[in-house]
Order: C-alpha cells, then sequence, then structure tokens
C-alpha cells in the first residue's frame, strides 16, 4: 500500500479574525493577507494542514494542526496509514520516526540544489517516490476555499471535512441522497 503525505503538510492563509468585531484599537483588522514568512502556525494565524491520500482508493483524511512537529504529525500518520504502508514524503524531518513505527518511509528531495520531483527506485520506468498525489490534492482544497474569500481559523476545520467529504464521495447514490434529506427509505412515485 503506497500512501503520500506532505510534508509540513501546507499552511492555511486563513483571514485571521474574519467575522469577529475589532473593538480593541490596539488589534485593527489586517490589511490585505497574512505576510508572516516560514512555515505556519495556529499562533501566527497560517494553521497547518496534514494530508494523506491512499494511492490505491484515491481516499483522503485531512487534519488542521496547531503546528507542524513530530509530535503532532507522526501519530497522524500512523493513525491515518496501515502499519505495512509505504508512506512517501519529502525530505520534511518530522516525519523520520515513521520507521520506528513499522511504515516505510521513502521521501523525494525538493529542496534546492538539484530538487527531484519524482523517482525511480526500481529500475522500471516507472517513477513511483513522488508525493504528487497529495500536492494535487492541496490544488484543490485552495481552490475549493478560494470561493469563500478567507475562512476565520476556528472555522477551518469545517470547512476542510467539507472538502475531504466530497472528495471522497465518489458518487452520490440515491440512498445517500435520500439519507440527506431525511426522506427515509420510501422511493417516491
Amino acid at each position: 500500500m503506497r500512501i503520500d503525505s506532505s510534508s509540513a503538510m501546507r499552511c492555511i492563509r486563513t483571514r485571521g479574525k474574519k467575522g469577529q468585531k475589532h473593538a480593541d484599537p490596539a488589534d485593527p483588522p489586517r490589511r490585505r493577507a497574512n505576510k508572516v514568512r516560514g512555515h505556519g502556525t495556529w499562533k501566527l494565524d497560517r494553521p497547518p494542514v496534514f494530508g494523506i491520500v491512499g494511492r490505491e482508493h484515491s481516499q483522503i483524511r485531512l487534519e488542521v494542526t496547531p503546528d507542524h512537529t513530530r509530535k503532532t504529525l507522526c501519530p497522524l500518520a500512523e493513525q491515518f496509514s496501515r502499519p505495512d504502508a509505504t508512506v512517501n514524503t519529502d525530505e520534511w524531518v518530522a516525519y523520520d520516526p515513521l520507521a520506528d513505527h513499522g511504515r516505510r518511509r521513502v521521501k523525494v528531495k525538493h529542496a534546492r540544489p538539484n530538487p527531484e520531483y519524482a523517482r525511480d527506485d526500481d529500475g522500471d520506468g516507472v517513477r513511483e517516490v513522488h508525493c504528487n498525489t497529495i500536492e494535487g490534492i492541496w490544488t484543490g482544497l485552495r481552490n475549493f476555499l478560494r470561493i469563500f474569500r478567507g475562512v476565520n481559523k476556528e472555522y477551518l476545520k469545517q470547512y476542510v471535512a467539507i472538502f475531504e467529504w466530497s472528495h471522497n464521495l465518489k458518487k452520490a447514490t440515491d440512498a445517500f441522497l435520500r439519507a440527506l434529506l431525511g426522506a427515509g427509505t420510501a422511493v417516491a412515485t
């Protein structure tokens, strides 16, 4: 089983305190985006989102986290993957302990100089070592959040859960729609 997990996940740029009153003059509304550099954290108003996707079934798991440390990421990677899984990541050091917990970790080096984005380890001509699958998920999540023109970080988890659910739902069946609408099992004639 192969799984992609992007290092440090993605830091979603929220719009800080959108929807909250600014009664304190010392706490004015922020102008035009969060310009803080580096990896995001909850405290910096750029909460990271951990993501993992199965290569065989394309199911994703996303989780808003307070930071991107080993203590936060490794338990999530273990919880959302099988013990015999091969986890493809980039070179983020927070994933180093995965091998201690039964997961095989292969990584691609995205950093300069000489970055690589996909690698063929077994020589069959297929570049199977990559984390491009989860990178595509991040693009989808950003596009999903863009229409809201900013999301308060307090509610980000709910927006991420809706995106995860909609991505994992591959087909809207009649039974699903009846359950969603609360129509029970009766079929309209």
